[in-house]
């Protein structure tokens, strides 16, 4: 396959995907936030910790921190953390 060459302004979208990449991911974690307040039954809740879980490995969270609020499955020690994380990012 030929090798695929991008644009000026692909390169730039291309970019600042990546510069903004933990912003991106924080957003995405807060959502998560939200989905699990309004889970109504425990398979959801499940699958949305896991992916809460890989959301903050992503975004190099110390494991110690992801430990205690995987531990815990406590929404508000998650909501508070990344209330944290959001302040930092800024």
């Amino acid at each position: 396959m030929a090798k695929q060459e991008f644009s000026a302004y692909q390169k730039d979208v291309i970019s600042n995907y990546y510069n903004n990449l933990s912003a991106i991911s924080l957003g995405k974690l807060s959502e998560l936030v939200s989905e699990l307040y309004l889970a109504d039954n425990d398979t959801k809740r499940a699958k949305l910790w896991e992916r809460a879980q890989k959301a903050m490995v992503n975004l190099k969270i110390p494991p110690a921190i992801v430990s205690h609020i995987m531990t815990k499955k406590d929404v508000k020690i998650l909501a508070k953390n990344l209330n944290e994380w959001l302040a930092r990012a800024k």
